[in-house]
């Protein structure tokens, strides 16, 4: 019974219609402008409202396109419906003319409603159960469009697009407002940009790329007359299929007869036009990172997407934002930098392939604003197809686990996901150095090291321990003696640092870390520095995970005067209106004296070759770049224990590289990474990048003391016993401890000097020169034995 009800108010309610338009339809001949007010009187029992906002202001979703640097050249797009708006002037007058012939040939002389062809729809289509005959108008159909695209509910988009009376209604009375408030040049151009082509393409400009690979201005007339054709039923109509492909071209041969009857061609460029072959293939744009224009450029993109969903400012939860991002019509000018992005790339290549089970990954950033230059690493960037080898790791290979090469899309330079990132090395003992000028101590600050330290931090029995306390050991046995800042940070002594650090604070090391970008994303790490960073102690030589990415940043922060800056993937957000938003632009702040960070940067000139300004260099761990990039520049070399990765930073006042060689999927394994793989790559991209480029001294500090300290003068010891000596020197505040031998005219045995003598900083180390010894001989002239000098 529901049944035969449902079907009995239907078809009382499309007499009713039909009866009224048929009466209008008579009214209409005569007085046009009676037969809109009548309709709009008697249609809907009241009169028109004004537009519902969603009309007025309607807008289909618009794809967004991610930019490089330049601005021009294309990286992504990113869509849920592949279209974007094009101004009427920018479509080929053919595809106006089309659309008009095949969807609306009264389209310039209605009002919004065709009411000859609504009566002759409403008596075909009552009682006739197949009868689905049209006479919606291009603006009828533009109302459908908008309130569908405009719908938040399922229910709403279905009682947008529903074929009813009261819908149809609906479209009738918006349509005569929207004629009323629009020109027709206006609702053309919404139409045709909101219009669905099929193959996945809305909008002319989308269905202009994929059917013909060409701008909108370009269509000829069989072009426009295909994609107008179609618009009735993208699918029934479609060229690429063996059903649909004889339908199509009959389509497009009827709206080029009509195109030819309503007069926009003539009958010859209709015969013409009519032997054009139709095309059974579509290209479509690909959506999302996984279709970047250059492979390489897939892990920045990567970077940019993740950025995109953890931005509040795109909605309450990454779903909100994804949707933005692919229906918001937003131009994105990105940071990448295509030189910098293509050197990379090109010197990864040089140094290791993308089958190898290592991956060298390098992230350039720079400095003063944070913009991420450039991405790269021996991988391709793709889902695994079940082609990539097994894991390297021997109790996921048991489990035919997968590895990350040769393809991957998991985030290896900037963390997220189950990424935490790799244990670096050394390259942390910046912030140790930078916490200790923080607090007082010099870059001359010297520390008599031994090959291996005995530390106060506990040990739990780790390879490092001894005795229940942290005891680190040097690289070579060589390296130990008197140490400062230059040396220490240019030899790597880790028995220079894990000393410095208990000085200064392991808590305050980790904060400096913190402050510098460091994230600590294993929870591991997260806990030891929310809870026990005082008892850190191998936090100095880089047991904490991070990414390239994090200290390319972090060093970044000392070339940026110590302001450290949000790494940002963006330069500009532009809104489909135009509107520039502020999203993305350099968020930066001063974490450290300026001071502080010039005098790190100058002791980090030591490891890469480069001169210090305040101090001197003896050692270096990648002596090489100065001369490989030729310009100033500071930066770092580190390790983990037993070389498992290797890293190497180095940067100028324009631009700092970071790479690391690591094994992503088994980071505990047991063979040893080389340096002579990565510090290539990241020399020779800095090289690149700065080419042609302007070179730029480092900044000094406004004052000596943050480099050489308070100094006192060194009490004169020539010629006396080791123990008073001793005593003479810590009386006077320093710490002085037996040296090397030296030829001396005072007895074996006895003090002979110091070194350094004459002046050195307030507390600091003083080494007793011990006299070999030599043949009684005077010395008119010669000094005292004891006296100061």
């Amino acid at each position: 019974m529901r049944g035969r009800d449902h079907h009995f108010v239907t078809n009382v309610t499309s007499l009713l219609i039909c009866g009224l338009l048929a009466g209008i339809a008579v009214a209409a001949a005569a007085f046009p402008a009676v037969a809109m007010s009548g309709l709009a009187a008697k249609a809907g029992s009241e009169g028109f409202a004004s537009l519902p906002s969603e009309l007025k202001q309607a807008t289909a979703p618009q794809l967004t396109r991610v930019l490089a640097s330049d601005n021009k050249t294309p990286i992504a797009v990113f869509y849920d419906e592949f279209r974007s708006d094009v101004p009427l002037k920018d479509i080929s007058v053919n595809m106006q003319n089309a659309i008009v012939s095949a969807e609306d040939h009264e389209f310039y002389k209605h009002n919004g409603v065709d009411l000859k062809g609504a009566a002759r729809a409403a008596v075909s289509n009552s009682g006739k159960k197949n009868s689905k005959q049209g006479a919606s108008t291009l603006t009828m159909q533009l109302v459908r469009m908008s309130l569908s695209y405009s719908a938040t509910t399922p229910q709403e988009v279905v009682d947008a697009t529903k074929d009813t009376p009261t819908r149809k209604i609906t479209e009738m009375k918006y349509a005569m407002q929207i004629e009323k408030e629009l020109t027709k040049q206006q609702i053309l151009e919404r139409y045709l940009n909101a219009a669905p082509f099929g193959n996945g393409a809305y909008g002319i400009y989308a269905a202009s790329q994929v059917y013909f690979r060409k701008a909108p201005k370009d269509l000829t007339v069989p072009e426009a007359a295909l994609l107008a054709g179609m618009v009735k039923a993208p699918t029934g109509f479609d060229p690429t299929t063996a059903i649909g492909y004889p339908k199509a071209l009959d389509r497009r041969n009827w709206v080029i007869g009509n195109m030819r009857d309503l007069g926009y061609i003539t009958p010859q460029a209709a015969t013409d036009a009519v032997k054009v072959k139709l095309g059974r293939t579509t290209q479509r744009t690909g959506n999302g990172c996984a279709a970047v224009k250059s492979n390489s450029w897939g892990f920045f993109c990567d970077y940019f997407y993740r950025w995109w969903l953890g931005r509040p400012e795109f909605g309450s939860n990454s779903y909100d934002r994804e949707r933005r991002l692919k229906s918001g019509g937003y131009r994105i000018q990105s940071s990448l930098d295509l030189k910098a992005q293509a050197a990379a790339r090109e010197n990864i290549a040089d140094q290791i392939g993308i089958k190898d089970r290592d991956a060298l990954l390098l992230a350039a950033v720079q400095p003063g604003t944070g913009r991420v230059r450039a991405l790269a690493a021996n991988r391709r960037f793709k889902l695994d197809d079940g082609h990539n080898k097994l894991s390297s790791d021997p109790a996921k290979k048991k489990k035919n686990i997968r590895g990350s090469y040769p393809n991957t899309t998991n985030p290896l330079l900037t963390g997220g996901g189950d990424i935490t990132g790799y244990q670096a090395g050394s390259v942390f003992k910046m912030f140790t150095m930078v916490a200790a000028l923080e607090n007082g101590f010099p870059l001359a600050y010297p520390i008599n090291t031994t090959y291996r330290y005995k530390s106060g931090y506990r040990d739990s029995g780790s390879p490092a321990g001894c005795g229940g306390y942290y005891c680190p050991s040097n690289a070579s046995k060589s390296e130990k003696g008197p140490y400062n800042m230059w040396t220490g940070f240019g030899s790597s002594v880790n028995t220079y640092f894990v000393p410095l650090e208990e000085r200064v604070g392991a808590d305050k090391v980790v904060d400096v870390a913190e402050r510098f970008g460091i994230q600590f994303r294993a929870p591991q790490d997260q806990d030891l520095a929310t809870h026990y960073a005082k008892d850190w102690g191998a936090f100095t030589l880089g047991v904490s995970a991070s990414t390239p990415l994090d200290m390319a940043n972090a060093y970044a922060t000392l070339a940026g005067d110590g302001k450290y800056c949000t790494p940002t993937p963006v330069q500009q957000i532009t809104t489909h209106s135009g509107e520039k938003l502020d999203v993305g632009k350099p968020n930066c702040r001063q974490v450290v004296d300026k001071d502080v960070a010039r005098a790190a940067l100058d002791a980090a000139r030591c490891p890469v070759g480069d001169s210090a300004q305040l101090g001197s260099c003896h050692g270096s761990t990648a002596g090489a770049a100065h001369g490989i990039v030729g310009h100033p520049i500071f930066g770092k070399t580190g390790t983990t224990d037993n070389d498992k990765t290797a890293s190497l930073i180095v940067g100028t006042r324009t631009m700092v590289v970071a790479g690391y060689l690591v094994n992503p999927d088994y980071q505990n394994h047991p063979y040893r990474l080389r340096h002579d793989v990565v510090n290539p790559a990241v020399e020779k991209t800095l090289r690149d990048v700065m080419k042609g480029k302007p070179r730029l001294q480092f900044k000094r500090p406004s004052g000596d003391k943050i480099a050489q300290g308070e100094q006192h003068s060194i009490p004169g010891v020539e010629c006396m016993s080791v123990a008073a000596a001793t005593a003479r020197l810590e009386n006077a505040g320093f710490t002085a401890t037996p040296g090397a031998e030296v030829e001396s005219g005072c007895p074996k045995g006895q003090a002979a000097g110091t070194e350094p003598s004459g002046r050195t900083i307030k507390g600091g180390y003083v080494s007793i020169q011990i006299s070999k010894g030599t043949k009684e001989k005077d010395k008119p002239g010669g000094n005292t034995p004891g006296a100061p000098r």
